[in-house]
């Protein structure tokens, strides 16, 4: 297993949160598969731009890695490609930022070609700037007169190859991106409500996912454990249905490259009708992670989505403690233990009650026979009466106002009196 040593900077901006980031960097280290050595925060008022932490730091830094043998150096940071080649300089072992290294997890978890190929498109974002110093490398062929010349043709042909590579990337996501259109279109004919859970990596919503429709998603105690978008559908309480769909776990510093890379899958946001933001309430840092979480859906421009906090992994002691304070100034939550199944009736309840505020009452009169219309209509809204009639069926219910209007489409159709199904 490579060992790795940590390094952090604490600026007056950061503040105590260096301590926090501090100790997600060796989770995301050892889920990369890296075992953390060793760690070194520096205060300063800001970083260096040649060394990020100050060559004298850097040095120091290099005898520690040489004392202990380390494999890597790992940095809390985006690092600039200068930063890079100056640091493996002073080091002498490799240098990873933080970019690189969710990357790289992102990297082994993706499994579905979509995941894959917005890993690949972020991972070539992040390298292309960064061709310098490989090719730098590549120029040194024999070192002096008469050997610069090929190796610079070769750093201009890797970053044309890698341009020609995005362009392919982002070409082949909008043909996910239109098949994606063309699922959720589909989804629309039969007009789900669609609820999508958010949250911060880690903070139980696969469990959840699980818990609320018995669905075998991967649950671990790691970061990022699930990257790929899971949809099930569930039952609430008065019969309707609604499809969950579960999406990947956002981080402070969180890579750009990967939530534009990630923005056609990050859509099912949009176009969700109420958002289950999930809260590990018993970590010590949960208010933090709810506005991280709350960052990056306003760079979705999917903050004012309709929203439901949900304070998970009550079974914890802390949690039970915090709850209090975190859900003070967030009228629209519920505490729930994903793990032990409880409060899930409660979550159940207020999402039913959320989703029904799109509901509309409506009066109609079915074909006799079409009873198979008056089960839909129990399935996804509320019968308040049905009277059998020489003319019909005369129905007054309460229907999502998407279903209200496909079924009223149907009976004013010219196909109403062919049976079956809708």
């Amino acid at each position: 297993m490579e060992t790795a040593i940590l390094v952090g900077l604490q600026t007056a901006k950061a503040g105590l949160a260096t301590e926090e980031t501090m100790r997600e960097l060796a989770q995301l280290v050892k889920t990369a598969g890296a075992e953390p050595a060793a760690e070194v925060v520096q205060k300063r008022p800001a970083a260096d731009s040649a060394y990020y932490v100050g060559k004298g730091k850097a040095e120091e830094i290099a005898v520690l890695a040489k004392e202990i043998a380390a494999d890597c150096v790992v940095f809390d940071d985006e690092l600039s490609p200068v930063q890079i080649r100056n640091l493996e300089a002073v080091t002498g072992v490799r240098v990873v930022d933080r970019t690189a290294l969710i990357l790289d997890i992102f990297a082994g978890r993706a499994r579905t070609r979509e995941g894959k190929l917005q890993v690949e498109l972020a991972q070539a974002n992040y390298l292309l700037p960064r061709l310098t110093g490989r090719g730098e490398a590549m120029s040194r062929l024999g070192g002096g007169i008469g050997t610069r010349g090929p190796g610079e043709k070769k750093l201009e042909t890797d970053r044309r190859v890698l341009r020609e590579r995005i362009v392919d990337l982002r070409r082949e996501l909008e043909e996910v991106k239109k098949h994606r259109s063309l699922h959720r279109q589909s989804r629309q004919a039969i007009p789900l409500p669609v609820v999508t859970l958010v949250g911060y990596t880690n903070a139980g919503k696969s469990t959840l996912l699980n818990a609320l429709t018995g669905a075998e998603t991967l649950v671990e105690d790691k970061l990022f454990a699930t990257l790929d978008p899971t949809t099930r559908r569930v039952r609430l309480p008065g019969g309707r249905e609604f499809l969950l769909t579960d999406t990947v776990g956002f981080i402070r510093k969180l890579p750009h490259h990967l939530v534009a890379a990630f923005r056609a899958t990050l859509e099912e946001v949009l176009q969700a009708d109420l958002l289950l933001h999930v809260v590990d309430t018993a970590h010590p840092q949960a208010a933090e992670q709810i506005e991280a979480v709350m960052d990056v859906l306003r760079q979705l421009a999917a903050a004012d989505r309709p929203m439901l906090l949900v304070f998970n992994k009550l079974d914890e002691p802390l949690a039970k403690t915090a709850l209090p304070a975190l859900s003070r100034g967030y009228p629209d939550h519920v505490a729930v233990s994903a793990q032990n199944k409880e409060g899930l009736a409660e979550l159940l309840r207020k999402t039913e009650a959320l989703l029904q505020h799109d509901d509309c009452r409506i009066s109609l009169m079915l074909p006799l026979g079409r009873d198979d219309l008056l089960a839909i209509m129990r399935r996804h809204g509320k019968v308040d009466s049905a009277e059998y009639t020489a003319g019909g069926i005369d129905v007054r219910a309460t229907l999502p106002r998407l279903w209200a209007a496909k079924i009223s489409a149907f009976l004013n159709s010219p196909e109403r009196s062919a049976g079956g199904d809708s």
